[in-house]
């Protein structure tokens, strides 16, 4: 991969031209809306009813020419970049997202001084940018992304987007083996010919499956995309721990419902909405399991 060449700064760049700009030294990219996230998926898309983008970790076959599904419509296409269906988001964007495994990197996220300092005492010098709170440190090599590794520390690589913030100084280093130790059984590979996710389908909740619940579809339609909004505004950090919140309140409004209420169905909307912004399938899993479930805090 061409790593990145330094962007003028002496006038600071529209986030199209930004993009452009990274995506020739093979940085795959993507626009950023007010809060500095990904811009939500079209109503073709909302809660993977598409069945997800093909290099996504459930494989789907959607061909959205939209911004939708987050990290995975980062693209080096300019073609793309420029098309109809990605000006309204470029109209809108306050700022650009990279893809850090598609350009063959890991971001450490340091969130916070302390963590800059672990980082500073425990891991190999490399590549570093300051962010508002602390500083990314990049590495050459891939692996999978986890969010809260340690207090203030997640890893952004093959399934999540990191915010660009300019080229960094120092060279890269390549991706050692502390940084990988940190994602432990997460980092495991499936043998051949098994099933990368456990997940069933990801069909949005609808009345069919909630016979016995006392709540009106609109009351559980609304809480539940206020949930999901929540949990893809945790971009940063936290959202494995507020898929755990959110599973845990919204399956307290049940408690006193004959049921079925359709909470499977809601579940798998949490872990879709936590997995689109970096967090590991199985510990979003197992958040919303415990959350479902009424068990401790998340992992």
């Amino acid at each position: 991969m061409a790593h990145p060449t330094p962007i003028r700064r002496d006038h600071p760049a529209h986030p199209l031209q930004t993009a452009l700009e990274l995506a020739k030294t093979g940085v795959p990219v993507l626009p950023l809306r007010q809060g500095k996230v990904p811009f939500g998926n079209c109503r073709g898309c909302a809660g993977l009813a598409c069945g997800g983008r093909p290099n996504m970790k459930t494989p789907g076959p959607c061909q959205c020419p939209a911004v939708c599904h987050a990290w995975a419509a980062a693209t080096t296409d300019p073609t793309v970049l420029t098309s109809p269906a990605w000006a309204p988001a470029w109209r809108q964007a306050v700022a650009v997202a990279y893809h850090p495994g598609g350009a063959g990197l890991t971001v450490v996220d340091l969130d916070n001084a302390a963590a800059v300092a672990w980082a500073r005492q425990t891991l190999p010098a490399t590549r570093t940018v300051p962010t508002t709170r602390g500083e990314h440190w990049i590495y050459q090599g891939t692996m999978s992304s986890a969010n809260q590794v340690r207090p203030g520390v997640d890893i952004k690589s093959r399934m999540s987007y990191a915010r660009w913030l300019g080229p960094g100084t120092g060279p890269l280093a390549d991706l050692p083996s502390a940084v990988r130790a940190l994602v432990g059984r997460e980092e495991t590979t499936p043998g051949r010919g098994a099933v990368v996710s456990s997940s069933p389908g990801r069909a949005e909740w609808d009345r069919t499956v909630a016979t016995g619940c006392r709540h009106t579809e609109r009351y559980i339609r609304a809480g539940l995309q206020r949930g999901l909004a929540m949990v893809r505004s945790h971009t940063e950090s936290g959202a494995g721990s507020q898929a755990f919140g959110v599973a845990r309140f919204l399956a307290a409004q049940h408690a006193t419902c004959p049921g079925p209420c359709g909470l499977d169905a809601i579940g798998r909307q949490i872990i879709a909405a936590a997995v689109s912004v970096g967090v590991p399938e199985a510990y979003a899993e197992r958040a919303v399991t415990n959350g479902l479930n009424g068990m401790g805090a998340a992992e």
